[in-house]
């Protein structure tokens, strides 16, 4: 492909990636950052999954998202038409959605864009410092799931270990893709 930007595109290979170690990058707006972890196409197209940081005052110009868009806010608050999102609030926003989003104060988020295709999906809000875990039997492990819908692959949790906990083996058929937020206790 030409002009083709692959990252960690091949879902079948296994990538460990610590962003504490990667260099911020320039995005199509001179206030706004990220780090690509993941993605596949030309350059400001196809599937990625990124960390994004918007500097205080930051603002994106108005746009469109073509198979939706995930944001999970790592820190600060993001804002758009719709509200203001703090830390540990997740946004999915559908497929054509389209909104201007900033951030007064500048924010880090979780965002995977171009993953959510499918015109009957719902616009949805969700504050998880106001949702509770729920344990997963004796295991030390509880979940908070955020989104899951018939008909389409995948879904979203919030997944919690206890200190000292292990999970057990298992396997992911279609990949997963996991983002480790350290300390994050949640409810």
């Amino acid at each position: 492909m030409t002009g083709s930007l692959d990252i960690n595109a091949d879902m079948a290979q296994r990538a460990v990636i610590d962003t504490t170690a990667m260099e911020w990058q320039a995005s199509p707006s001179p206030t706004v950052w990220r780090k690509r972890l993941h993605h596949s196409g030309s350059a400001e197209a196809g599937p990625v999954t990124s960390v994004v940081r918007y500097d205080p005052g930051s603002s994106f110009a108005p746009h469109e998202h073509p198979d939706g868009e995930e944001i999970f806010v790592l820190e600060g608050v993001f804002s758009d038409e719709a509200g203001d999102y703090p830390a540990g609030s997740h946004i999915l926003n559908p497929e054509g959605f389209s909104h201007a989003p900033r951030s007064q104060e500048g924010c880090v988020l979780f965002v995977k864009l171009r993953q959510y295709a499918g015109t009957d999906r719902p616009q949805m809000r969700s504050n998880t410092n106001a949702m509770m875990f729920e344990p997963r039997g004796k295991s030390g492990i509880s979940e908070m799931p955020l989104y899951s819908q018939d008909g389409y692959d995948g879904r979203t949790s919030l997944i919690r270990f206890d200190p000292g906990t292990q999970g057990p083996r298992h396997g992911h058929p279609w990949g997963e893709e996991v983002f480790i937020l350290p300390g994050y206790a949640g409810r």
